[in-house]
């Protein structure tokens, strides 16, 4: 129940947040869930753990007519042979997952300005943002629903593209990942002495700033940011020169803040699966990244080949091939900008 759900501070600003934003009052069980839906108590349940929420005893009116509507589409979908089971929970587990992180990194950006603005405690700006959310709530729906739409756009120009660039079809069983991008892997060097005795405001800070930094350069590229792991990003793009271009500028404006990196780029095949990426291509980058030195882009030799026949803007030096464990010997290329030189010569910058 709502009642359940709000703390006893803010608690009734809480349930009136919560009913606004939820439309109705909470008062249907599981069992009446899958009688109104014609689906099964575990399938109903099912899609409710998909979603990212705790089982609901069998006795609590937890479930609202828009919740009962919700699955009510997604089942219609399956049911007309739309979509199979599985495929329809894994979307609704994409929702959830993606809603998640979006309405927990949301709340505390909010917190967070709230708490610089007006020199707050934390709870003290939590309050402050829990009397805002009715009205920033619609206002942060739009927001989503617009940026999906674009999303999704960007995603169906990506496809085409890759529909139309294809050689030939791939055959199914043939083992061949089907994606063809640059993968790009950096990570801070040192980070856990550097932030040994940061205090909590310092280290979000850190984190924060090179985020920030990492991931406006990699969209502002063209290229896209597969996921962020605190000191780390992973990053696609969808042709080598690209990935390498973000992968210069990522130095460059990360040397501008102060961050110490490292990173390695591959070009290969990958498998684009619940938003992440798989395979060699992108083992290979992080392993890449853990032997350069700091402030260096590696290339493995064959990416680097690849990359010298397209591309004169950038310079490669070779370096001692190293033993990875799981990949064998590796042979990095080191990347930087040409820069000319007397006689006409170029030199790694």
């Amino acid at each position: 129940m709502v009642e359940q759900e709000g703390s006893a501070a803010g608690g009734s600003t809480y349930r009136a947040l919560a009913l606004g934003l939820l439309g109705d009052e909470p008062l249907l069980t599981t069992d009446q869930v899958a009688e109104r839906t014609g689906l099964s108590l575990t399938i109903v349940r099912g899609f409710w753990r998909s979603l990212g929420f705790a089982d609901v005893p069998d006795d609590d009116p937890h479930f609202t007519e828009g919740d009962v509507a919700a699955l009510a589409l997604m089942a219609e979908l399956v049911e007309s042979g739309t979509l199979g089971l599985p495929a329809a929970q894994t979307l609704v587990r994409a929702q959830g997952h993606s809603a998640d992180r979006l309405a927990l990194w949301q709340l505390e950006a909010l917190v967070e300005d709230a708490s610089v603005r007006y020199e707050l405690d934390d709870t003290s700006a939590r309050l402050v943002v829990l009397d805002r959310l009715a009205a920033l709530a619609p206002v942060l729906e739009q927001q989503m629903v617009h940026t999906w739409r674009r999303q999704l756009v960007a995603l169906m120009g990506r496809l085409d593209r890759d529909i139309a660039q294809a050689h030939a079809p791939q055959l199914p069983g043939s083992g061949e990942l089907p994606l063809e991008r640059a993968v790009g892997f950096l990570d801070m060097v040192s980070f856990t002495e550097r932030t040994a005795g940061l205090s909590s405001g310092e280290l979000a800070d850190l984190v924060q700033g090179f985020e920030t930094a990492a991931r406006d350069t990699i969209a502002g590229n063209g290229a896209r940011v597969v996921k962020t792991i605190g000191d780390a990003v992973l990053f696609v793009a969808d042709d080598l020169r690209t990935g390498a271009e973000v992968s210069l500028q990522l130095l460059e404006a990360m040397h501008g803040k102060s961050f110490e990196v490292r990173g390695g780029l591959v070009w290969g095949r990958v498998l684009s699966l619940s938003g992440d990426v798989f395979g060699p291509s992108v083992n290979l980058a992080s392993r890449l990244a853990d032997v350069a030195v700091a402030g260096s882009i590696v290339l493995d030799d064959v990416s680097a080949a690849l990359l010298e026949a397209t591309e004169p803007g950038v310079a490669l030096a070779p370096e001692a091939p190293v033993a990875v464990q799981g990949l064998g010997v590796v042979r990095p290329v080191r990347l930087g900008r040409a820069r000319q030189v007397d006689g006409g010569a170029t030199r790694l910058d």
